[in-house]
C-alpha cells in the first residue's frame, strides 16, 4: 500500500467511526431503540468476548487443537466452569492460571 492509501483508509476508518457513534448523539432522547433490541444489546459484551477469547484459545500454530497439549483451551474452560459455580472473578482468574501451569508442569513430566 502507498502512504496516500494507508492515509485515506485512516481517515475513512475515522469517519466510519465518528458517524457510528454519533448516530446516538444526534438524535438524543428522540431516538428509542424497541425493546427487543435492548435486550439484544444485554448479550453484546458477552458475545464480543467470546469472539476475542475463543480463537486465541482454540488456534495454535498446526490451526484448531483440542488435544491436552493446548494449555490455554482446558484452562479456559476451567475458569469458565469456576465462574459458573462460584460467580468470582478472582477464583476465575486463580482457577485457570492453576490449571494451565499445572498442565504445562505435567505435561512437560510425562513428554
Amino acid at each position: 500500500m502507498t502512504s496516500t492509501q494507508i492515509w485515506l483508509a485512516i481517515l475513512g476508518m475515522t469517519l466510519v467511526t465518528a458517524v457510528t457513534r454519533a448516530m446516538f448523539l444526534i438524535g438524543g432522547e428522540r431516538t428509542v431503540l424497541p425493546e427487543r433490541v435492548q435486550r439484544m444489546l444485554r448479550y453484546a459484551p458477552a458475545a464480543a468476548l467470546a469472539a476475542v477469547v475463543l480463537p486465541d484459545v482454540l488456534a495454535t500454530s498446526e490451526g484448531l487443537s483440542f488435544a491436552p497439549s493446548n494449555h490455554e483451551f482446558y484452562a479456559a474452560l476451567a475458569g469458565l466452569a469456576w465462574f459458573l459455580w462460584r460467580r468470582s472473578m478472582l477464583g476465575t482468574i486463580v482457577t485457570g492460571m492453576v490449571v494451565f501451569t499445572l498442565l504445562r508442569i505435567l505435561l512437560r513430566i510425562f513428554m
